[in-house]
């Protein structure tokens, strides 16, 4: 990172910073602009959100002023004349955010699987750099966003600081050193609630100052199922078993519990080169590596990595949208991406019922009432029409009785046709 600082401290030096826009001024968007705001050769140079007036506040607690450091209007050629000023414009007009004159990348920071999929596409019609931190996003068209902005030049990717992001900077590090990395991974705080709704969190929402359907998000697993489909797509890793072992171990443990049951260790795994979390390391992500070279092994165990075969490289911490500047930076200044499906949809996040659900009723939200997300190989989904869990919206419409626990399948939803990633992930299907 010293370089990418050296990097930045150029474009302050020249006059020239990123020009960022953040659409979502929720709590990721929220910290992203107070982070940039500190930071050389970068700035936040648009905020749009639903409700303009979390735009605003989002700028004021960073230390802007109305007035004076930045606007508010919905008006695109207004915004033009404010921004080639070097003002800053709040705004409820998405349009702004992803068409304005000067932007060099779009950072998606709602967390909808629908309003990701129009942002990034009107992004990249725009030739602009996009950031997701809009996982749900990418698990569900990805494939497609990434061959679209490759066709436009510019760099479709997932964000640095979240799991996925964290884990494949470890991922690609050792894979380059000749490793063999076994198993990629996360933590997980808290054990995995499969009835968790907004209602039964609203408590922890208010004390984590976070919305409850982001928390029942979390509570519910869809989170973690979520992230780890993005691992997958990103390094070509499966799951083990439908869901992940979701096994229990401290960091030290990890050597062990995430070996082969034949090796006799008191593993939980079938087979290596897949994806899984674990409960008790959070909120850390991990790999676990090893080597065919003695001499290799023996460094490792040297300098305390263990006593092989398995060998694990733990990172405890990942900032959330803090990290999203150096994804930012990259995609601007050294056109690459921090995380992308390189591998292709090697798993899918399927839609599984919270409750017994009836035909005619009508499914809601991510971290809602009546369906959670579980991780599973592409393959698997394919073979029972598994239904993606980002196409659906609250007019999503159940045509026959499913039970609590039951995977929803195509054949029991009629989509809403007026969704913007029901349409793009039929192309998706069609062309990838």
């Amino acid at each position: 990172m010293i370089n990418m600082m050296a990097k930045l401290q150029e474009r302050e030096d020249q006059g020239n910073p990123i020009k960022v826009s953040i659409v979502g001024a929720g709590q990721m968007g929220t910290a992203l602009t107070a982070q940039i705001t500190n930071m050389k050769g970068m700035e936040p140079a648009i905020l749009a959100n639903r409700t303009v007036e979390k735009a605003k506040k989002a700028y004021e607690e960073a230390g802007y002023t109305e007035g004076k450091d930045f606007f508010i209007t919905d008006d695109l050629e207004e915004a033009n004349k404010l921004l080639s000023e070097g003002k800053f414009i709040a705004t409820s007009n998405n349009d702004i955010a992803t068409k304005a004159d000067i932007i060099d990348c779009v950072v998606e920071a709602t967390g909808v699987p629908q309003s990701g999929a129009k942002i990034a596409m009107d992004a990249i019609n725009a030739q602009k750099n996009i950031v997701m931190l809009n996982v749900e996003t990418d698990v569900t068209i990805g494939h497609l966003l990434k061959k679209l902005a490759d066709n436009a030049g510019v760099i479709y990717t997932g964000s640095a600081g979240d799991e996925p992001g964290a884990v494949i900077e470890m991922f690609d590090y050792f894979k380059a050193l000749g490793f063999d990395v076994k198993v990629v991974g996360k933590g997980k705080n808290n054990g995995i609630e499969l009835d968790a709704t907004p209602e039964s969190v609203i408590e922890i929402a208010k004390e984590k100052g976070a919305s409850p359907k982001m928390i029942c998000a979390f509570r519910d697993g869809t989170k973690t199922m979520v992230e780890m489909t993005a691992m997958a797509n990103a390094t070509g890793f499966k799951p083990d078993v439908v869901g992940g072992h979701g096994a229990s171990s401290d960091v030290k443990g990890l050597n062990d519990i995430l070996s082969l049951k034949s090796e006799g260790r008191g593993g939980v795994l079938d087979n290596y080169h897949v994806i899984d979390y674990i409960n008790g390391v959070a909120p850390g992500v991990f790999v676990i590596i090893g080597t065919d070279q003695p001499n290799a092994a023996e460094i490792l165990r040297y300098i305390e990595m263990g006593d092989g075969p398995n060998y694990t490289i733990y990172r405890p911490f990942h900032l959330t949208s803090l990290e999203t500047p150096i994804s930012i930076a990259k995609a601007v200044i050294d056109h690459e991406p921090t995380i992308i499906p390189r591998f292709g949809r090697v798993a899918e996040t399927v839609a599984v019922a919270k409750k017994d659900l009836k035909a005619g009723e009508k499914l809601d939200e991510i971290g809602g009432y009546t369906f959670r997300g579980l991780f599973i190989s592409a393959e698997e989904a394919d073979k029972i029409k598994a239904l993606p869990m980002g196409l659906i919206d609250s007019e999503t419409e159940l045509v026959r009785d499913v039970k609590n626990g039951d995977i929803l399948t195509y054949d029991d939803v009629k989509l809403n046709d007026d969704n913007i990633i029901v349409h793009l992930r039929k192309l998706q299907d069609e062309l990838i």
